[in-house]
């Protein structure tokens, strides 16, 4: 038997040997399929008015419903309130990229939840045009928007439909409509919706369901399973094939048998419903092969896969790190699909490439060329995201593979791209690969200049690499000349600081000074001075005042007055002296500067001491005289409080 053949080939499916079948027209069951009194109801009242004062809310009435995007709910709603025909209404959804298929009927009705009269217009529309791709979930998101008071004649008669086409009602739909029953005083209507749940249909596909499944389940498939299905004498509908199918979801070997087996009556033809109720429950690592065989016999049959469905597979994949099967079905879906994968989606894809176990560059590239073919761009945003995650596993060294790939389809790397990236390599111990960086950058004409040095040893400062980043700087000097060398420089020096390593920047920022041509930025001196004198390098700080004036600095007085006051002594005050000024002593000012500071620390003996070393002039000055005579009387009252 057939059953027996495909149980058969359950065991080695792949997806270079899919069945060749012909591609067939969706047909579906005309089981109570008489529209005509919901199709009267719909038309009620109209839906030319005018609507005021309706905010639209976008939510979800069904448990696990997620939405695909975000659409323009505005364009959506004038779309809608100015077509008068089923033909402007189409137009009007094209003008804003909205076709017609499972997934974007669900993402509509959920985005007009909030606007129950376009929503209405809107099924109805679909109800008329492509009545194949509504669903149990359509009618359920339909009902849950039309639960209240001003729709609730409307609310019962599709409740009606419903139960025709063997519907029942979905907790999210019973939930909603409750709610705004019990708000709005309808205690009629929500005793009836009460016992609708509590007393369900007998006929209902759920009770249906209930039972095939529990028929199933018993034992393995074979004849005596598939005798019990036929004496069901059910009307295998698409939506109650899908629920048992979603049922089974546990036993996916039993959900694909049964597939099959419905397949083989003459009254049943799968549709994209039934397709992706099969493919969500095969979309797992232990069933890829059979998943990809469905997933090509669907394609056969002209139907396409669900976003939703898409979406749940690739996490399952994901999750998995079943990498190759996720790239495979991101192909398929951007060649077949009319909803394409989003950016981001594309994006997370690329991003889980490169942090699989080992990166296969083919599979990256396949991504890129079928985002770009797709009409798509890869932007600095694209390859920045790529550069973090790479970062997260420690494979920067790779980010010149990643770039190479970009670039074969169509990304064009800029001054700063290059920059970003040679400062994540410096900043992850990666000197050589980003000095080939420099080395590539320089043979596409792309000449590094002091920003990419700078970025360069910025990156090795924030790894604590202070021996590349000096070789880097002197690197940098010779390359690009002195010139725009004093940003990079401060970097350096801040990066030997925050090491506690101030002694040996002293040590480098002297060996630059004078044995070349470069001049460090003001700023970077007064860095340094104050680095060094917190830490009592008051010799190394001096030293830095004479290049200071050889650079043409002013000297830098606050931080040697504020430190000589406080653990220096007179002697240090002579030298510091002497080495701010070209001449033999610098003005009065200083002087007093210093005597000021000494005695407001109470070191009045330093004080003296320093005074003692003056030159006479200083030492018979008045102002100076002045500072210390107005300690005497301070020191005269303290002196009689002790006695």
């Amino acid at each position: 038997m057939r059953n027996q053949w495909r149980l058969l080939l359950l065991r080695n499916f792949s997806k270079s040997s899919f069945r060749n079948s012909a591609t067939t027209n969706l047909q579906v069951l005309k089981v109570n399929r008489n529209y005509s009194h919901l199709t009267s109801f719909l038309n009620r009242n109209g839906f030319n008015s005018v609507l005021r004062n309706q905010w639209i809310r976008s939510f979800s009435s069904e448990p696990g419903l997620e939405l695909k995007n975000e659409l323009d709910q505005v364009a959506l709603t004038n779309a809608l309130l100015k077509a008068s025909n089923n033909d402007q209404i189409k137009k009007g959804l094209e003008s804003i990229d909205i076709s017609i298929n499972h997934d974007e009927v669900l993402n509509v009705l959920q985005n007009l939840e909030g606007n129950p009269e376009i929503a209405l217009k809107f099924f109805t529309f679909v109800l008329e045009t492509e009545k194949e791709i509504l669903c149990s979930k359509s009618y359920n998101l339909m009902l849950g928007i039309l639960g209240r008071k001003d729709y609730i004649e409307r609310f019962w008669d599709l409740v009606q439909v419903m139960k025709k086409k063997g519907y029942g009602v979905s907790k999210g739909a019973y939930i909603r409509a409750s709610m705004n029953f019990e708000k709005e005083g309808l205690v009629n209507d929500l005793d009836k919706l009460k016992e609708l749940r509590v007393k369900p249909d007998e006929n209902s596909i759920e009770r249906v369901c209930s039972r095939v499944c529990k028929v199933i389940r018993e034992n393995d498939w074979d004849e005596d399973i598939q005798k019990k299905l036929r004496d069901f004498n059910c009307s295998w509908s698409n939506d109650l094939v899908a629920m048992v199918i979603d049922h089974l979801h546990v036993h996916p070997t039993k959900a694909l048998m049964f597939f099959w087996w419905v397949e083989e009556n003459p009254l049943f033809k799968h549709n994209g419903i039934s397709y992706n109720a099969m493919l969500k429950v095969l979309g797992r690592e232990d069933c890829t092969d059979k998943f990809w065989r469905i997933v090509n016999e669907m394609k056969e049959a002209g139907f396409q896969m669900d976003m939703e469905v898409y979406n749940l597979v690739m996490e399952r994949f994901y999750k998995r790190r079943i990498i190759k099967d996720a790239v495979d079905l991101y192909e398929f879906m951007m060649g077949s699909s009319t909803t394409k994968p989003s950016v981001r989606d594309s994006l997370y894809l690329l991003r889980k490439i490169v942090v699989s176990k080992d990166i296969d560059m083919e599979l990256f590239s396949k991504v890129a060329k079928l985002y770009t073919d797709g009409g798509n761009s890869l932007t600095e945003s694209t390859l920045y995201s790529v550069v973090k995650s790479l970062i997260s596993v420690d494979r920067l060294q790779e980010c010149g593979k990643i770039l190479k790939a970009m670039e074969e389809f169509g990304f064009v790397p800029t001054k700063e791209v290059y920059d970003r990236i040679i400062f994540h390599l410096g900043s992850v111990k990666r000197s050589d690969e980003a000095l080939q960086f420099i080395t590539e950058m320089e043979a596409s004409g792309c000449d590094p200049d002091s920003r990419t040095w700078c970025s360069l040893i910025h990156g090795q400062c924030v790894a604590r690499d202070l021996e590349n980043a000096s070789s880097s700087f002197r690197n940098m000097l010779e390359k690009v000349g002195v010139a725009n060398a004093g940003y990079a420089f401060e970097v350096l020096m801040n990066g030997f600081c925050r090491m506690k390593k101030a002694e040996d920047a002293c040590k480098f920022f002297t060996e630059m000074v004078d044995g070349t041509e470069f001049r460090p930025h003001h700023t970077t001196y007064k860095m340094l001075i104050e680095k060094l004198l917190r830490v009592g390098s008051f010799n190394k700080a001096l030293n830095l005042i004479r290049l200071m004036k050889g650079n043409g600095y002013p000297p830098y007085l606050d931080p040697f007055i504020d430190h000589i006051s406080k653990n220096g002594s007179g002697a240090d005050a002579m030298r510091f002296f002497n080495a701010i000024t070209d001449k033999k002593f610098p003005s009065t000012s200083v002087f007093i500067h210093i005597f000021e500071a000494f005695l407001k620390a109470g070191r009045q003996n330093e004080a003296q001491n320093c005074l003692s070393n003056c030159p006479s002039y200083i030492r018979n000055h008045a102002d100076v005289l002045n500072v210390f005579c107005a300690q005497k009387p301070k020191a005269a009252e303290s002196s009689a409080v002790v006695v």
